[in-house]
């Protein structure tokens, strides 16, 4: 099947384009996670947001939009962990050697800077 051309793409709905413009505000070296952005938004929830970036989160920078407990999204994780050491966000290992999002450190609280000072951000999906 060949690839869809712009013009035949079904209109984004509103709440997702919303969502998009959320996650691509999200600066490199840095997460939200889904409820985060529900509560950025103001409506919907994690559920929500997780199935606006399940159907279109491949045109921003999906990575940026994780689990709270800080989980590499299954079926993507090596692919998510290559942009994570490339923009430097904190990563730290568990008791069993796996990776993991270093919530603490890498959640981005919405400020221009990106810098987050203490990592707090909101709500926690």
């Amino acid at each position: 099947m060949g690839r869809m051309s712009e013009e035949s793409l079904p209109e984004l709905p509103d709440y997702a384009e919303r969502v998009l413009q959320v996650a691509e505000r999200i600066p490199p070296g840095r997460v939200l996670t889904y409820g985060d952005i529900a509560e950025w938004l103001g409506e919907g929830g994690p559920r929500q947001v997780g199935r606006v970036m399940a159907l279109y989160g491949g045109a921003v920078p999906w990575w940026r939009v994780v689990r709270a407990d800080g989980l590499l999204l299954p079926g993507h994780e090596r692919r998510a962990l290559e942009r994570y050491r490339v923009e430097a966000t904190p990563l730290r290992s568990t008791g069993a050697g796996e990776q993991r999002l270093d919530m603490r450190r890498a959640r981005w609280d919405g400020g221009d800077g990106g810098d987050g000072g203490d990592g707090g951000g909101g709500g926690g999906g």
